[in-house]
C-alpha cells in the first residue's frame, strides 16, 4: 500500500489545528507524535522492512496519539487512569468516526493500524496477532516508549502529573514498584502510588524494547539517564534512585548488543 507521507502529515497537522497549540500540553503531544513516526521509521529500517513497510510504521506513529488531544480537551489530563484509555479514544477518532481516511484512501492495512494503535500502551500485546501485526505493534510500542523518556526529561513532571515540586521532591518509591524494575519489566500502573514511582515506571521501559536498534537509540540520545538523575530531597528516594540507575547500566551493558528480547 502507497502511503503519501505529505497527504497524511497535512491530515494530522489539519486535525490537530482544532485544538489550542499554544497549550503546552498540545504542543508536548504534537512534537512527541512527529518524533515516534520518526522513530518507528528508523527501527523499521533497521530490520531492512521494504520502503512501503517503512512508510507504514511512519503511519503507526504519526497516529498512535491522535486520541490525546481529546482527552486533554474533555478531561484536561494525560492520566488515562483519571480519564478514559487514550488509545481507545485514537481508535474512536480514527475508525469510528472515519478519520482514518483523511490520512490514507486505500483500507487494505486498517486492520494493523488499528491494532497497533489500540494496544500500543497496553502492558502486553494479546498473544493471538499474526507476525506482520505483531512486528508494526512493537515497533509502535518501542518508539513511544523511548519518546517517553525524553518527554519526561523535557517537559516539567509537575506539568506532567499535575504535581506541585515539594509533593515531587519528598516522594517515596513503593516498594512494588522497585520490585516490579528489578524484575527487569515495565510497572503496572495500578502499582504507581507516588509521583517518583513514574519515573522509576517510565525508566522500565528500556526493559521492554524488542528490537536492537531501540536499545541503540536510548544509548545515543542519553534521555534515561537525565531522567534517572531526579532530584529529591528524600533520602530513602536518593537512595533508590542509586541503586536503580546502578542496575539500569548493568543491564544494558549486558543486553545493549543483544538481538530481540522480552515476551510482548
Amino acid at each position: 500500500m502507497k502511503i503519501d507521507r505529505v497527504r497524511a502529515q497535512r491530515a494530522f497537522a489539519a486535525y490537530t489545528a482544532h485544538y489550542n497549540a499554544a497549550d503546552p500540553k498540545v504542543k508536548l503531544k504534537i512534537d512527541h507524535t512527529y518524533r515516534v513516526a520518526a522513530l518507528c521509521a528508523r527501527i523499521a529500517r533497521s530490520l531492512s522492512l521494504p520502503p512501503e513497510d517503512v512508510d507504514l510504521a511512519w503511519l503507526c506513529g504519526l497516529l498512535h496519539d491522535v486520541g490525546r488531544f481529546e482527552q486533554l480537551r474533555r478531561y484536561n489530563t494525560f492520566i488515562d487512569s483519571q480519564s478514559v484509555s487514550h488509545a481507545a479514544l485514537s481508535v474512536q477518532v480514527l475508525f469510528d468516526e472515519g478519520r482514518i481516511r483523511d490520512y490514507v484512501d486505500d483500507p487494505a492495512e486498517d486492520a494493523l493500524l488499528c491494532t497497533a494503535v489500540e494496544w500500543h500502551s497496553a502492558f502486553r500485546l494479546p498473544e493471538k496477532l499474526d507476525a506482520r501485526t505483531r512486528t508494526f505493534s512493537q515497533l509502535l510500542r518501542d518508539a513511544d516508549k523511548i519518546d517517553i523518556l525524553r518527554v519526561n526529561v523535557e517537559t516539567p513532571l509537575e506539568e506532567i502529573y499535575n504535581v506541585s515540586t515539594v509533593a515531587l521532591r519528598q516522594s517515596p518509591v513503593t516498594p512494588a514498584v522497585l520490585d516490579a524494575f528489578y524484575e527487569h519489566h515495565c510497572v503496572l500502573h495500578s502499582l504507581k502510588k507516588y509521583p517518583a514511582d513514574n519515573v522509576v515506571g517510565h525508566a522500565s521501559l528500556v526493559f521492554e524494547l524488542c528490537y536492537p536498534e531501540s536499545l541503540r537509540i536510548v544509548d545515543e540520545q542519553g534521555w534515561l539517564w537525565r531522567l534517572l538523575d531526579f532530584k529529591t530531597d528524600n533520602p530513602a528516594t536518593a537512595a533508590a534512585f542509586t541503586a536503580v540507575t546502578a542496575e539500569m547500566h548493568r543491564w544494558l551493558g549486558e543486553h545493549g548488543a543483544a538481538g530481540p528480547h522480552g515476551s510482548h
